[in-house]
């Protein structure tokens, strides 16, 4: 691709985008998607070219930049939350997007829409899932992204839809959205993008300061002390990430958990979990008034005490 993408702000103008790319390149091609709310970092930066990457030269790649009202609640922070069109587009342009989609609300609702309700009849029920984790204090943010997320596959038909890792709860929800509703689009999950120091990168770093900014270098720190120790199985692991936790200043947790892939509970003992389990670790703090979220994959080994337990583990419960 060269220049810049073409900017479509209606149905009907993404509509025109897409049919005049084809024509362009001889035939439908392949299309990649990657929903943003803007803001977009090089983490965003990774997915659109995982995406072009997918769909090859002749594909046509759309990135919707989309600040979702259904997914805040009535106190969170909608109004805050950064938009920056002009720098996302020269992202979109940088890393090969074809089409920038960046409809108003009213283009993407039209029965309306404010922060944590809508006045449209049908949304997506995201399941049990959504209540735990992220949803134990955001009940209704899965509504809303699986909604939108919905209403976006609809729109731009992709072929295949790119998300980050760093929103692991968001992926499991929408993979299974994307299968259970006989979606037709292949929903890939790309690695989480970090800084050198490990924190993942996120449109919300911005809002800490630098003494804020140091302290919540803590969420890897955490992760990484449970990938460490997870060949002594769940328990050390989850143990090992407590401690590091412990030594942390100005992170105020939210959870900390240790689930499978798709974020069912581990199997509980006394059976021992088989060589080589996969598992996934999450976590949400605060770190100052910005709330952060973050997780790793590891691979555990069987459930047993250590015969040296690591020096981690030493100091005691939370």
């Amino acid at each position: 691709m060269t220049g810049a993408p073409l900017l479509a702000r209606s149905r009907e103008e993404l509509s025109e985008a897409l049919s005049a790319l084809a024509a362009q390149r001889g035939g439908d091609g392949l299309v990649g998607y990657v929903p943003t709310m803007g803001a977009l970092h090089e983490g965003h930066a990774s997915l659109v070219r995982e995406a072009r990457r997918r769909v090859g030269p002749q594909g046509r790649v759309v990135v919707s930049i989309f600040v979702n009202p259904l997914q805040f609640a009535p106190t969170e922070d909608l109004d805050r939350y950064p938009r920056t069109l002009d720098a996302d587009v020269e992202v979109c342009t940088e890393n090969g997007a074809d089409v920038v989609f960046a409809p108003s609300p009213e283009e993407v609702y039209p029965g309306g829409v404010r922060a944590g309700h809508t006045d449209e009849q049908i949304t997506v029920d995201p399941g049990p899932l959504a209540l735990e984790l992220e949803g134990r204090v955001r009940p209704t943010h899965f509504r809303g992204v699986l909604t939108v997320v919905a209403k976006l596959f609809g729109l731009v038909r992709p072929d295949v839809a790119v998300f980050g890792e760093k929103d692991y709860q968001q992926l499991v929800l929408i993979r299974q959205m994307a299968t259970n509703l006989c979606l037709g689009v292949e929903v890939v999950g790309a690695e989480t993008v970090r800084e050198a120091d490990g924190l993942a990168r996120s449109s919300r770093n911005r809002y800490l300061d630098p003494e804020q900014r140091q302290q919540a270098t803590a969420l890897h720190r955490v992760l990484s002390a449970a990938r460490e120790a997870a060949d002594w199985g769940p328990d050390v692991a989850i143990e090992a990430a407590r401690a590091e936790l412990r030594r942390s200043h100005g992170v105020d947790l939210d959870y900390l958990e240790l689930r499978t892939p798709e974020l069912a509970p581990l199997p509980g003992p006394p059976a021992p979990l088989p060589e080589g389990t996969p598992a996934r670790i999450l976590i949400a703090a605060r770190v100052g008034s910005t709330r952060l979220i973050d997780n790793m994959p590891l691979t555990l080994g069987p459930r047993r005490e250590p015969r040296t337990t690591p020096s981690s583990t030493r100091r005691g419960d939370l």
